[in-house]
């Protein structure tokens, strides 16, 4: 079962300092844990790390509201990210911070690189300017009049109330967030990385290092030139300063994948390795583990940046999909938006840890924890089907036999070896990262032991044939340890306690084959115990008093209404041209706090690119493949951001909530909408 050894480097995405690790983010974390922790049972040289992403103005802001600093700010958040994380039993092998002295050093290293390849240029552009506050404002900290509808204290990109979509300088009577005076626009220059020159190394790059979906989502950006990628922020701004450039700061995203080497080289130091022993080693595997929000960064930006600098490039970029509770997006007001530190009140890491091992896989979908299959599965599956062997077949043993074991029998040997048959299967399904599978192989042993276990019924045999009887529970031990062994990856510390029953040291990939007969084990103590589901309702019905403000009632249909606006004749009407479009690819916009990119497909072969101001309603990935209304003879209008080639057609409701549009099921892109 052993295989020549690896060396690899192992990272998950940075969480941002400015707030908890939550259910979502667990997603990510768990399943390159139980990925770091397969590899290193099978004797590979891994080291596993991660860092708080601790820059920005977001960060700066809520430092300034709690008069504090960020460094104090972003004290605390290790502090607190850092206990959630052992809580769930993240191991990881060094967990450090962006703000530190080794990120800067590669960030000022890796920008030189870039500027000395011709990479760098430099743009003027217009942005506002709070002569209060001395900063210039991002479209989030505007405020002021929406110049589509009129509404008043809508944000510098988009109306909430209207739904259009505009640029900062279109605002009308334009404020400060924070001030409330009226701004002045001052022209600035920002500094850019271009991508354009990489192209090529792009190209064929990206299908290297990501599934056949992600790269063909990617490569779509290549049917246009590459657009550069603004580094610079403007001061005051909690960051790195650009050399050169007094009062500018790189951007958060430029020294956030940076920080995988930054935090590498703190942890060669720690440890007495070599840097270049581990990155630039032509024999290590660099991996990624990311959400499929941020792929941009890590393929296209990330790897220019590497390549440009002399730095070896990522083997693989695993992109995974979002967490869903119930079936929808996680929601305060229904309490499914859950903090890690709000879970472990009522429930425990372990359960979580095995639920998320039957749900993920190496697609891109999002999981759904499912809060009814969520008991049941750790209820029958790891309680009632694994756990159950081992407590039956312990305590028997314990209670006839003084705890020791003797050999196994004829069945017991066979289904034994049953379980050890898969071994190379369930190795392939964690190496692959499709943890769903492995555990419909570890069912399949429960099912076949438990079938084993009830047929020899040694509870009877005892009193007839004791030798026999402890035979069978020789056997089930065996098979249980077995399965724990697998397990060890997605509950470590079950499998310690395993350990212990078996007194033997933590397992090792190797220990399957081994056979424990006529040992004396320990006494036993409960590995896992049944979910109440009163704890589940417990649990939201607390996180649903700390939600969002409760939705207000409903108002009479009277009020609710909407006045109809201005009439115009049927020839006007007639005049635009809705079509069904399907949604080829949807993305957050840089900088704009409500807006989505789309790529729409109208049946023509020539993909729409359109802004739609509904980022607060939906989730890009949600709405990939969704098909919608769009008025396809629209104008094309220049935004800050682009080009926008129409417009798709969303409800929305006197709250502000939006729905988009949508044609019932077999209408096909470019339908024209009667």
């Amino acid at each position: 079962m052993s295989e020549s050894k690896r060396t690899m480097i192992v990272t998950s995405a940075l969480p941002y300092a400015n707030g908890d690790i939550h259910l979502g983010h667990l997603v990510e974390y768990l399943q390159t844990d139980f990925w770091v922790r397969f590899q290193k049972m099978r004797g590979n040289r891994v080291v596993y790390i991660c860092a708080d992403d601790t820059h920005g103005t977001p960060i700066m802001v809520r430092a300034r509201l709690e008069n504090t600093t960020p460094e104090q700010l972003i004290e605390r958040s290790y502090k607190q990210h850092t206990s959630d994380f052992a809580s769930f039993e993240i191991a990881f092998d060094h967990y450090g911070s962006t703000n530190c002295a080794e990120n800067h050093g590669f960030v000022d290293q890796i920008y030189a690189a870039m500027k000395e390849k011709g990479f760098v240029s430099t743009k003027k552009t217009k942005q506002f300017y709070c002569d209060n506050e001395k900063m210039f404002l991002p479209d989030s900290f505007l405020v002021g009049v929406c110049p589509k509808c009129g509404a008043p204290n809508q944000y510098g990109d988009s109306c909430e109330a209207c739904g259009q979509t505009y640029s900062a300088e279109e605002l009308k009577s334009p404020r400060c967030k924070f001030c409330g005076k009226e701004p002045s626009i001052r022209e600035c220059e920002h500094l850019y990385f271009e991508l354009e020159p990489s192209r090529d190394f792009l190209a064929n790059l990206v299908p290297q290092i990501v599934t056949p979906d992600i790269a063909n989502k990617l490569l779509e950006w290549f049917n246009e030139p590459l657009r550069g990628w603004c580094i610079s922020r403007d001061a005051p701004y909690f960051g790195f300063e650009i050399p050169g450039h007094p009062g500018k700061f790189f951007y958060v995203w430029v020294d956030a994948p940076i920080n995988y080497m930054g935090t590498l080289l703190a942890w060669c130091k720690e440890h007495g390795q070599s840097f270049d022993d581990w990155w630039q080693n032509p024999g290590t595997e660099i991996y990624h583990f990311i959400g499929k929000d941020i792929v941009r960064f890590h393929c296209l930006f990330w790897p220019t940046m590497l390549h440009a600098a002399g730095f070896r490039l990522p083997t693989k970029v695993f992109v995974h999909g979002f967490l869903t509770v119930d079936g929808e997006k996680m929601s305060k007001s229904r309490g499914t938006f859950i903090q890690a530190k709000a879970y472990l009140k009522y429930l425990k890491a372990q359960d979580l840890r095995f639920y998320y091992a039957c749900k993920l896989n190496s697609t891109t979908d999002d999981l759904d924890l499912n809060t009814e299959d969520f008991v049941n599965r750790v209820n029958s599956d790891l309680v009632g089907k694994i756990t159950n062997l081992a407590s039956r077949g312990a305590q028997m043993l314990q209670k006839h036999f003084g705890r020791k074991l003797g050999k196994m029998d004829a069945a017991g040997e066979e289904t034994w070896k049953h379980a050890l048959a898969i071994a190379d299967v369930i190795a392939d399904d964690f190496e692959n990262r499709n943890f769903s599978k492995a555990m419909v192989e570890l069912r399949k042993i429960a099912d076949e032991a438990n079938q084993y276990f009830d047929s020899m019924a040694p509870w009877a045999l005892v009193k007839q044939d004791s030798e026999a009887a402890r035979q069978v529970l020789t056997s089930i031990l065996n098979i249980f340890r077995t399965m724990a062994i697998y397990l060890a990856p997605i509950l470590p510390s079950y499998a310690v306690r395993v350990a212990k029953l078996f007194r033997e040291e933590p397992y090792t990939w190797d220990d399957l084959t081994k056979r424990l007969e006529d040992v004396e084990i320990e006494t036993y103590e409960y590995l896992a115990t049944r979910i109440d589901p009163k704890n589940i309702e417990a649990l939201l019905e607390e996180n649903r008093k700390l939600g969002a403000v409760p939705p207000p009632p409903p108002k009479p249909a009277a009020v609710q209404s909407v006045p109809v606006k201005e009439t115009i004749d049927y020839d006007t009407f007639a005049k635009a041209d809705l079509r069904v479009a399907k949604v080829l690819q949807a993305e957050l916009v840089e900088g704009a706090d409500k807006l989505l990119r789309l790529s729409l497909d109208i049946g023509d072969g020539h993909p729409r690119n359109v802004f739609a101001g509904i980022r607060k309603a939906y989730d890009p990935a949600s709405i990939i493949g969704r098909s919608v209304v769009m008025v396809a003879n629209l104008a094309p209008r220049k935004m800050r951001f682009g080009v926008s080639e129409g417009m798709i057609l969303a409800a929305g409701n006197p709250d502000g909530s939006l729905f988009l549009v949508t044609p019932d099921e077999g209408a096909i892109p470019g339908a024209t909408v009667k």
